[in-house]
């Protein structure tokens, strides 16, 4: 018999749904605290799984990686916007109740939103489409699209001379405009254009060279929840700045001091993008390649491994050293894409090492970075092997084993689907378990602070995750 879950199309939906938006309310919250390109992979890994466990149930364990790979590592090339500075034009003191600077704020978060969730939408659809994307094209394709943000660059985000007072016409962050009489501005240099250029690109290449309309249809999806999603939770933000009378009194005024603003728009970004890319991913999901056979690997072992080893190196480098040359090769998100999606597309190993040690190290690093030399809250030994030894060798235990069992898959796909559905709550757990050190352990039964609440949302976000998926299945598409 049918379980009400195949019956109800509805139910199924709102199931998988809900799962997305737990995972990317969650992922995108846990970001804040690690930073941009780096920490958006983990919204990007953890709604990835969601989407490839529930619309593809029956996927291999190495086809539903090397999506999931695609997948995270597409979400961080939008890292590397500037968007601090333009969420302050809403809610910075010096200008709450200028109504034209807060339209300005809203609409440039919208459109960075929509870029940034746009490629993450365009590199999922890449790796769950049935038009397969070898290594080679997507070196080549990448560079071409670095080429393109150079020219997005100097159409959108140029010129910028700070100390003439010189600024783009269309710029989003601190401008003299808005604040004629600052004694002192800091404008930053802003690269949006860039990859609005790259993705157009990109969406012209998967549509006219590769006719692969499924891809298109998933960066759309991806377009509409980062350009919904970020203004809507900047808005939440810039109502709490505009109305400070509303928290004088009352249950308001017991409550504000326990809440983050900034975690909540992150939050509700995350949510908003989580929603609208699962829901993207179900509504289309007869589009999508079958995945029940293990993807084409075709590089040799040695160059792949010494692929991945190169790109952890550079990425661990550019992330916690200050060499000049490796700053600007992270700044350029999309050059750091080339080789990672190049070993995904045709790697044997890549997509597991990639999306589950490879998404946690900078962010196992960032911990021990800042509870054992910044705060110095534990022994440098023992934080190591709490915050890095041991997370690491968990996800590199869990990528190992899904590679090593990729041949093993059976009729069902339920063998496999346990496995995958054990690497999302491995990385689901693991991620709120170190966001929780690093809000230094904010234990409901003590005294609350602003991070007390997020933390519990969080939990409660896994417990969601973690609820919907319990038997491995989601559901089953019709």
């Amino acid at each position: 018999m049918r379980t009400w879950r195949e019956a109800s199309g509805v139910g199924t939906a709102m199931r998988l749904v809900l799962a997305g938006a737990a995972a990317g309310a969650m992922g995108w919250g846990i970001r804040g605290q690690y930073g941009h390109e780096t920490g958006a992979m983990i919204a990007g890994l953890l709604v990835s799984l969601v989407i490839v466990l529930g619309i593809r149930p029956d996927a291999s364990r190495h086809a539903a990686l090397r999506a999931v790979a695609f997948g995270t590592i597409g979400v961080g090339f939008g890292g590397a916007m500037t968007y601090g500075q333009t969420l302050g034009l809403s809610h910075d003191p010096a200008l709450v109740g200028h109504w034209d600077a807060l339209r300005w704020s809203l609409l440039g978060v919208a459109l960075k939103g929509a870029v940034w969730i746009g490629w993450f939408g365009a590199c999922l659809g890449m790796g769950l489409s049935p038009v397969r994307y070898r290594a080679r094209e997507m070196a080549l394709l990448m560079l071409a699209l670095v080429g393109a943000t150079f020219v997005g660059t100097w159409l959108f985000n140029a010129p910028f001379d700070p100390d003439a007072r010189v600024l783009p016409h269309l710029y989003f962050s601190a401008d003299w405009h808005w604040q004629p009489d600052a004694p002192s501005l800091t404008p930053r240099r802003e690269v949006w254009g860039g990859l609005l250029v790259a993705l157009v690109a990109l969406a012209g290449y998967v549509r006219v060279v590769r006719r692969d309309a499924a891809t298109l249809r998933l960066l759309r999806w991806g377009v509409v929840g980062g350009g919904l999603g970020f203004p809507l939770g900047q808005s939440l933000q810039a109502w709490h700045a505009w109305n400070p009378e509303m928290f004088a009194s009352g249950v308001w005024a017991s409550l504000d001091p326990h809440i983050n603003w900034w975690n909540t728009m992150e939050t509700t970004f995350g949510a908003v993008m989580g929603t609208a890319v699962t829901w993207g991913a179900w509504r289309h999901r007869h589009a999508w390649a079958p995945m029940t056979t293990p993807a084409v690997t075709s590089l040799p072992a040695g160059f792949e491994w010494v692929g991945i080893t190169t790109h952890v190196v550079l990425l661990v480098l550019a992330e916690f050293t200050d060499v000049p040359v490796l700053g600007r090769y992270a700044d350029i998100t999309l050059l750091m894409g080339v080789l990672p999606l190049a070993l995904v597309a045709e790697g044997r190993w890549a997509p597991a090492v990639l999306a589950l040690p490879g998404t946690l190290l900078p962010i196992a690093g960032k911990t021990v970075r800042r509870l054992v030399y910044e705060e110095q809250a534990i022994a440098p030994l023992a934080g190591w092997l709490l915050y890095a030894v041991v997370p690491l060798a968990l996800m590199g235990a869990a990528a190992w084993w899904l590679t090593r069992r990729r041949d093993l898959e059976d009729e069902t796909g339920r063998g496999a689907r346990r496995d995958v559905r054990r690497a999302l709550l491995l990385a689901t757990w693991t991620c709120v378990a170190l966001n929780f050190a690093f809000f230094a352990y904010p234990w409901p039964w003590a005294p609350w602070t602003t991070r007390t609440l997020h933390a519990l949302v969080f939990f409660a976000c896994a417990g969601v995750v973690t609820w919907v998926s319990r038997d491995g299945e989601f559901l089953h598409p019709g």
